[in-house]
């Protein structure tokens, strides 16, 4: 571990690299709890007889106490820096695998009926809450890296950490098919824990923090860190800067573009698996390896250079071009119908897969690309509008932001429970609509800056 020396004599901890390393790992832990039932909804859905709208609110349940629990720990983290935190949302997703994994070892198969449905809900949003580690992990590698770094820096913390979600999609279907579905949360737990102990052993908060918990005030604090190369600093009181970044208008259209960017992501990570099972019929881990490595991968990998296409033209440009992609790709699925394709002769089948298939595939593709480099883009433009405020303003846009994860699937599941199958393809004029918001707000930044 690195350490520096100041003129006190006070030793500090770690380096920007340090803290953009054990930020993404924690990251990339606690965000894996999104799929906690992406990739076995069809488990869930045959030992319980889930409809479309309860089977959409089910996947979701991480995404409700992930999401909002990211406005509170990201200001808390202004505060107390992102260790903490960190470590706090670890044990209640821990708390929230060990209660799933208890009513998997006791019911399963035959005993998992309605009645448990509550609870394993319950357990499935408390499983989600390592998802809100991602504001305060953002907020920790903002206040690592200076001004003109942070669109790289956050693209690379946000781009990696999101990969996990697609690694566990891949696997979880096939780990099922291996050693069967009690066994495979009881292993997620065990490897949740361990994490856990890894990031409490490497974590190091940024200079600031380090200071402020030595007993050093503020003024002096954020003086010695400046002079160790801190740029960034918290304005002050722990959710203050909630409610600083809350009366800023310009903080409010990034949380609405948040919300059709990676609220659509985080939706369509569960979602997909669903769709590709029950549309297309493709197996349980071909839909898994289709979603994580076509869709989740993709848009997670796609914000680095995102993030260094928004620092090169600017975010608000940046955002045009990828809303406008975002809405293509949604067309594009929507269009994916047998009916359709028909209809433009277009239903020849190419090496037995389906032309339907293929566009589909085609659409989420592009899908992702577009939703990763919005969401790049949103971040990069957060610390420009709100720098005094950099750890509230993240919890906002990122809490409220990603809610859209868990309102879209409940939405998609209606589509499916009024027009059948159909209603899967029909489904994705919701994320067609978020676009044009997104697109809308994009040009009026742009053309408010200009």
């Amino acid at each position: 571990m690195t350490s520096t020396t100041d003129q006190s004599n006070t030793t500090l901890n770690g380096t920007p690299r340090q803290g953009l390393l054990t930020a993404t790992f924690g990251f990339f832990i606690g965000f894996a709890g999104i799929v906690v039932y992406g990739p076995a909804a069809d488990q869930f859905e045959q030992a319980m007889g889930l409809s479309g709208i309860l089977l959409g609110i089910l996947v979701a349940a991480p995404n409700l106490v992930g999401s909002l629990i990211r406005i509170p720990f990201g200001a808390w983290t202004d505060d107390v820096g992102a260790r903490k935190p960190f470590l706090i949302l670890f044990g209640l997703s821990i708390i929230g695998m060990a209660g799933l994994s208890a009513i998997l070892v006791l019911f399963y198969p035959s005993g998992l009926s309605m009645e448990l449905y509550p609870l394993i809900f319950l357990f499935g949003a408390l499983s989600g809450c390592g998802i809100g580690a991602f504001s305060v992990g953002n907020a920790q590698t903002s206040y690592w890296y200076p001004a003109d770094k942070q669109g790289t820096a956050l693209a690379i913390y946000a781009g990696i950490g999101n990969t996990s979600p697609g690694v566990f999609t891949i696997l979880i279907p096939v780990v099922i098919a291996t050693i069967g579905l009690t066994q495979t949360y009881l292993l997620w737990l065990v490897l949740l824990i361990l994490g856990t102990i890894i990031y409490a052993i490497y974590a190091v908060d940024p200079y600031y923090f380090q200071l402020r918990k030595l007993g050093v005030d503020p003024d002096r604090a954020e003086r010695k860190a400046r002079e160790h190369g801190q740029e960034l600093f918290p304005s002050g009181d722990t959710f203050k800067s909630v409610k600083q970044a809350a009366t800023i208008p310009r903080s409010w259209a990034l949380v609405a573009m948040y919300f059709s960017s990676f609220g659509g992501f985080l939706a369509l990570t569960v979602w997909f698996p669903t769709y590709w099972t029950s549309y297309h019929g493709i197996s349980s881990s071909v839909a898994g390896a289709l979603t994580a490595i076509g869709f989740i991968v993709l848009g997670a990998i796609i914000r680095i250079p995102g993030g260094i296409l928004s620092d090169r033209i600017g975010g608000e440009r940046t955002a045009i071009l990828s809303f406008s992609i975002i809405a293509t790709a949604s067309l594009i699925l929507m269009l994916s119908q047998t009916s359709v394709l028909a209809a433009i002769g277009l239903d020849t089948s190419l090496l037995g897969v389906s032309p339907w298939t293929i566009t589909a595939v085609i659409g989420m593709v592009v899908l992702a690309a577009g939703i990763g480099v919005a969401s790049a883009a949103v971040f990069q433009l957060l610390p420009q509008y709100v720098p005094d405020a950099v750890g509230g303003a993240s919890g906002l846009v990122g809490g409220v932001g990603a809610f859209g994860g868990f309102v879209a699937p409940p939405l998609l599941g209606i589509f499916v429970d009024l027009y059948g199958p159909t209603g899967y393809a029909l489904g994705f004029i919701l994320f067609l609509l978020l676009a044009l918001v997104g697109l809308l707000l994009s040009v009026s930044l742009y053309v408010i800056d200009s």
